[in-house]
């Protein structure tokens, strides 16, 4: 972002320009390098493909699969321009630059074949947005009159040509995006607040913050009023109040929201809108993350501080983390930290490197952290999906928050990655040398300019425990004894002066704020994990630590001759552990977070704990679909209705309950021959005395009084499906029905099981 664009009053520390600093050798300049060469194979006439359509032109080229081959059609587009412009600004290599061109060229010519500036790649647009225009709205999460999150997706276009006109020098970008924005301020001029808040039920991206940053650059008041517009007030209004409104919400729909308002501060000075968004901030990361600074499971959050029992495959959607990091590069800008630093370099060094593949570039939509899960990318061309794009975004922007300056008088150094910098305002080029995070041993070397006297602030990280020492020219001159603060070295620096520190990598464990007993490994800022070997390998047991509650380095060793890689000392069951960082296992399955026990504890408790592993496992082996109940996605995915139901969540999971009168009814997949078996999770909902009907299309499998339920806990009910019922179908209608004058069970989610031989689950 400019300089003229952020007001200085309330700025402290500015940004480096992408073109300014240039990574050097080491997993973050890898991690640029596959992807870099991941989007020269893209092709941007896939990409254009139901734009030109949609503008009644022909596509040059098919179109792309995944979720480009649906209702979210075209967000891709948008990620791509903001890659390819930002790995132009990165490299300086005019390929990016062209494909960036040429694609806003196409856009240019989609918008001048039809009159009113939309441009977008989503089928039957025009019917919704007639629609929307007058009134008639019906919005659900994900829905907005039959569209997939439209506002969303033309996010995603918006903040692409805005980046192709700051990064990529592309001024007919801006004027695109001007067209655009009037045809969204036509569109919606009409709507009463009601209508607008209606409306905004429906995930809209970060809309607001797209039309703030088109205000910044073309200082035309109609942007920043619609931008305004786009305020959710059932979730914005509570956080201005400094209250949670965060559990059971889908966490990739509210952080745009939270950037927004953060932009709006910038340019407006509102102090509601800078309270929210660092409330907010405060909120996710100290109650609702994980120790690789990723939040949600299932894309949703859950109630603060309660992370120990929402451990799965989807956790930490990739996408989320994205746009925790642009929040938090705001943050710093205003108020310049260590504390927002340091949850940069968790969340960038243990979840965004750990996102990709390092062999070809692809990326994650969940990094999982249940123990014995691994990591499913995406492919090249046939699943594009949200945290696709972002991750797109991700590698090519990995040096823009190594450094940040105040003018030319104060450098600030947050991240320790291998890097040139060029800082212009004070006329000096600096290069920092590391292998870090293998050692913490860093070298700043002043390479150019000519004598400047200036402040350089070297963060002291949080996870370093004091005192650290730096050398200047080989001479002790500063000591700092505070981590999370900046040690701060004021001289006149010339040409050839050499700055030396080393940072402590001290083991330590993180615990669940939740349960103490639960608990991660880290190495310096380093997450690391358990590797539990290959995916086609035998399934793995899931990994115990017993290690008497004494300190991490009496029972965890370092690995001669391998940077980071460590060993459990007879602590591990039912094996000691091979401990790497995180980001490092890429293919085989691992374990991040482990239960530890004294010697006398696990004696107590190894029977249960392996019996109910092993009844979990079967579950899972033997599950032929499967539905988490009262999340936005699952339930669409299934094609889930509901009629008089009351949606809440506990312990970290949705459930659904079907009022008096009330019902829901959803898909399910089942094998067309032998027999499957309904598996129901329901929560014990105290405040109700249930009574219900389950059906299997149609017809009645069980009627319901739940009588073994447990109050205030998840618990399970197992029922067969009669052959008939199931013999030559793939999918059956499973409908959930409260009998007269009675509410049914809360129902947290469903799975069909295919019954292997005489093998039944035990139920709990």
């Amino acid at each position: 972002m400019s300089a003229e664009s952020r007001p200085p009053s309330r700025i402290k520390a500015e940004p480096f320009a992408l073109s300014d600093v240039r990574l050097l050798d080491g997993p973050f300049k890898h991690a640029n390098k596959v992807c870099a060469d991941y989007l020269l194979t893209v092709d941007p006439n896939r990409l254009l493909h139901s734009f030109r359509e949609i503008a009644g032109l022909k596509a040059k080229a098919p179109i792309y699969e995944g979720w480009e081959n649906s209702g979210l059609a075209g967000h891709s587009l948008g990620h791509y321009l903001s890659a390819c412009a930002q790995q132009f600004a990165d490299s300086g290599d005019v390929r990016y630059r062209d494909r960036v061109e040429f694609i806003v060229r196409e856009l240019d010519e989609c918008q001048r074949h039809r009159p009113d500036g939309y441009i977008a790649a989503m089928p039957d647009g025009d019917r919704v947005w007639s629609e929307i225009r007058k009134g008639d709205i019906r919005s659900r999460g994900f829905d907005l009159n039959g569209l997939w999150s439209p506002w969303y997706t033309h996010h995603k276009v918006l903040a692409g040509l805005l980046d192709a006109d700051r990064l990529a020098g592309s001024h007919l970008a801006l004027k695109v995006a001007e067209k655009f924005a009037d045809w969204a301020i036509d569109t919606t001029k009409n709507l009463t607040d009601d209508q607008w808040q209606k409306m905004l039920g429906c995930e809209y991206g970060g809309m607001n913050d797209a039309l703030a940053e088109l205000y910044s650059r073309t200082h035309q008041q109609r942007y920043l009023d619609l931008s305004r517009k786009f305020y959710d007030k059932r979730v914005l209004d509570p956080l201005a109040e400094n209250v949670d409104s965060l559990p059971g919400k889908h966490s990739n729909t509210q952080i745009p929201k939270i950037i927004g308002l953060a932009r709006l501060y910038e340019l407006t000075g509102d102090a509601r809108d800078r309270d929210i968004a660092q409330f907010f901030w405060s909120e996710v990361v100290h109650h609702h993350s994980y120790v690789i600074g990723g939040n949600s499971n299932h894309e949703y959050l859950g109630p603060p501080d309660q992370l120990s029992d929402r451990l799965s495959t989807n956790t930490c959607e990739t996408c989320n983390t994205y746009n925790m990091l642009k929040l938090t590069r705001h943050l710093f800008e205003w108020d310049p930290k260590a504390e927002y630093a340091d949850y940069y370099e968790r969340a960038h060094l243990n979840d965004i490197l750990a996102s990709q593949n390092p062999e070809d570039g692809m990326m994650c939509y969940f990094v999982p952290l249940s123990s014995g899960a691994h990591r499913d990318y995406s492919t090249p061309f046939d699943n594009w999906t949200c945290c696709h794009g972002s991750g797109m975004e991700n590698h090519t922007k990995h040096a823009d928050s190594v450094y940040f300056h105040g003018g030319g008088h104060k450098l600030y150094v947050n991240l320790f990655i291998p890097t040139e910098l060029d800082w212009k305002q004070a006329g000096v080029k600096l290069r920092m040398d590391t292998v870090f995070p293998e050692n913490g041993r860093v070298k700043l070397t002043v390479t150019s300019g000519a004598p400047k006297r200036f402040e350089l602030a070297i963060r002291h990280p949080g996870w370093a425990a004091g005192p650290l020492w730096f050398k200047v020219n080989g001479e002790k001159t500063t000591v700092s004894d505070q981590p999370s603060s900046y040690a701060i070295l004021n001289r006149e620096w010339k040409a050839g002066d050499v700055v030396e520190f080393e940072l402590p990598m001290d083991l330590r464990k993180e615990t669940m704020p939740d349960n103490p007993h639960r608990i991660a490994l880290l190495s310096g800022p380093v997450v690391l994990a358990a590797d539990l070997g290959p995916v086609d390998g035998p399934e793995p047991r899931t990994p115990i630590l017993v290690n008497g509650a004494k300190p991490v380095d009496h029972w965890v060793k370092p690995v001669y001759g391998r940077p980071l890689e460590f060993s459990t000392m007879a602590a591990g069951r039912p094996t000691d552990l091979n401990l790497k960082p995180f980001y490092a296992i890429s293919k085989n399955r691992y374990a991040v977070y482990f239960d530890e026990f004294t010697d006398a504890e696990w004696q107590a408790a190894e029977t249960a704990y392996r019996e109910e592993e092993r009844r979990q496992k079967d579950i899972f082996d033997r599950t032929i679909d499967f539905i988490r109940i009262g999340e936005m996605q699952p339930e669409r995915d299934h094609n889930l209705v509901a009629e008089k139901t009351d949606i809440r969540d506990s312990n970290g999971r949705g459930f659904r309950t079907p009022l008096e009168a009330g019902h829901f009814e959803f898909d399910l997949k089942v094998a067309d021959a032998g027999v499957n078996q309904l598996l129901i999770t329901y929560w014990g909902n105290e405040r109700f005395d249930p009574q219900f009907e389950v059906l299997v299309d149609g017809q009645l499998l069980v009627k319901e009084t739940l009588p073994h339920r447990k109050n205030n806990a998840f618990f399970d009910e197992l029922h067969p499906i009669p052959v008939e019922w199931t013999q030559g179908k793939s999918k059956v209608r499973i409908a959930v029905r409260a009998i007269p004058s009675h509410p049914a069970g809360s129902v947290a989610g469903a799975r069909t099981l295919r019954v292997n031989g005489d093998s039944s689950p035990t139920l709990h």
